[in-house]
């Protein structure tokens, strides 16, 4: 079985890996509003779709978030995906960009009070094998 892309729009792409996890890719390059809030929607609809609670998020080549972006984030889809779509575990492959990895940290670190684990990898291989470690279970 193969993995099977589920979304993609200008800023990402959403593949179901056959492995039982949803795969985000960010693209690089600026970021609007609508595509990106329709790319993070459907990320949680994937999850919810198979029952899976784990996620790769590619940040590689990121751009940073910008303010908006993050509180979004933070207050209202990761709040959603966890409590609605069953989101628990997270892999992010961390960005090339500083700046982003700088974002990235303060989101983690906004979202500790939620049942939810995020764990930051350099290398793909380590990311996908402690996705396939950790349980898949709401």
């Amino acid at each position: 079985m193969s993995r099977s892309l589920y979304f993609e729009n200008s800023h990402g792409r959403i593949w179901e890996e056959p492995e039982g996890y949803v795969r985000l890719v960010y693209h690089a390059g600026p970021r609007e509003a609508v595509q990106f809030r329709a790319l993070l929607t459907h990320a949680a609809q994937a999850l919810s779709r198979h029952r899976w609670s784990r996620m790769l998020v590619d940040q590689r080549d990121m751009a940073p978030f910008n303010p908006t972006e993050q509180d979004w984030m933070t207050n209202e889809w990761l709040p959603r995906a966890v409590n609605e779509h069953g989101y628990r575990h997270g892999a992010i492959l961390v960005a090339h960009n500083v700046f982003a990895r700088l974002a990235t940290n303060q989101f983690v670190m906004a979202s500790r009070n939620l049942p939810h684990v995020y764990r930051t990898f350099e290398a793909e291989a380590e990311a996908t094998n402690w996705l396939k470690q950790v349980p898949d279970g709401r």
